[in-house]
């Protein structure tokens, strides 16, 4: 296997395994949890490099876990006490176990070098010098197989949760009454994304490992209502992220996690401006047929209040609804021709009067206005 294939296939297993459980996080609003959890596992990282007396995968990757689910268990605590909200509790534990992480480091380990770089930003393109040897075999790339078993351990807890999981995130009081535990649900999920946030660490780094698991649900939540639509959508925005990250960086020789990371934005970006129903674009359309209908039920009222008139002709004309009902020439043209062509309105000239569709309609309006008042 080439070492483009290798990043590639890393990138798009980091992406997958993120996204999975990122939805829930989106759903629960916990969004930020995973901001801490990629900060707070600093001192798990340290304290197994310390038992392991130098550098050590299981290691460091076990004490990365342990201060993971701490971190959660600690947010947990603060928030339960009823004196916090969630992101107070959260800007008070990731930042002081990121700085007792720092304290350690710089105590203890002081003439270790640590590359900023890697942390921020992975080490996804070392991914296929970075091999596995199970006595004395080599059975490929490491991040291949690390990754590989998070996706697979996500995709198994997604799947075999499923049902748990949607009541608990919607209706924890349901979840409970069922034989459910919620608690029990939350850590559940909290521990699989303590575990796929260690994982990808070393792929895509401490600060970009958010994108994945945020982003990517962000972009499937503003294009579906429907849930199990919305996890799918996610792998596959969060696997197009990396493919097409890949092939960015690769023709502006720029760094691939970084790419990655700033292809979730434009996807979301895109799904942002214009997604189906929740999109600025048709939410502005959706504002603008609104104001269209409320301005041709406006006109329908206002011509039955005046129809018995003795101005009714004046009041009627085209060229005093601008100033009657605040509108604009070209708005007023604009209403009335939606009106006609709907067949509520007859234009003579410059007078307008009701058809029997119409006059019923303004009625049912005028009805409608007198009932909200009271």
């Amino acid at each position: 296997m080439s070492s483009a294939m290798v990043i590639l296939l890393t990138g798009v297993l980091v992406a997958i395994a993120c996204a999975l459980s990122g939805a829930f996080l989106i759903l629960r609003r916990m969004a930020m949890m995973v901001d801490a959890i990629s900060h707070a596992i600093l001192p798990g990282l340290v304290a197994g490099y310390f038992l392991a007396q130098g550098p050590d995968l299981l290691a460091g990757f076990a004490g990365a876990v342990l201060a993971a689910v701490l971190t959660v268990s600690l947010v947990e605590a603060l928030q339960n006490t009823g004196r916090m909200a969630g992101e107070s509790a959260i800007g008070i534990v990731f930042p002081a176990m990121f700085a007792l992480g720092t304290f350690i480091v710089s105590r203890y380990f002081a003439n270790v070098h640590l590359d900023a770089d890697a942390i921020l930003y992975g080490n996804i393109e070392f991914a296929p010098f970075d091999l596995l040897y199970i006595n004395g075999v080599n059975l490929g790339p490491q991040s291949l197989w690390v990754m590989s078993g998070l996706c697979l351990m996500n995709a198994l807890f997604v799947s075999l949760l499923y049902k748990e999981l949607k009541v608990a995130t919607f209706d924890p009081g349901l979840a409970a009454a069922l034989g459910f535990s919620p608690a029990l649900i939350h850590y559940a999920l909290m521990a699989v994304v303590s575990i796929t946030t260690v994982g990808a660490f070393t792929a895509v780094g401490a600060i970009l490992v958010v994108a994945l698991f945020v982003v990517p649900a962000a972009t499937a939540w503003l294009l579906t209502d429907r849930l199990a639509v919305m996890i799918a959508l996610a792998a596959a925005i969060g696997a197009l992220s990396a493919v097409s990250g890949y092939i960015v960086a690769s023709a502006l020789d720029a760094s691939v996690a970084g790419s990655i990371a700033t292809m979730t934005g434009v996807f979301f970006g895109l799904a942002f401006l214009f997604a189906p129903q929740h999109g600025l674009v048709a939410r502005a359309r959706r504002l603008q047929r609104q104001r269209v209908e409320f301005g041709v039920q406006t006109l329908l009222v206002h011509l039955l209040n005046h129809e018995q008139s003795p101005n009714r002709q004046a009041e009627s004309a085209i060229g005093h609804l601008s100033s009657e009902l605040r509108w604009s020439a070209s708005f007023a043209r604009r209403i009335t021709r939606k009106a006609a062509q709907a067949d509520l309105l007859r234009r003579s000239g410059d007078d307008l009067s009701l058809t029997t569709q119409g006059r019923t309609e303004a009625e049912s309006a005028r009805m409608a206005e007198q009932s909200d008042a009271r």
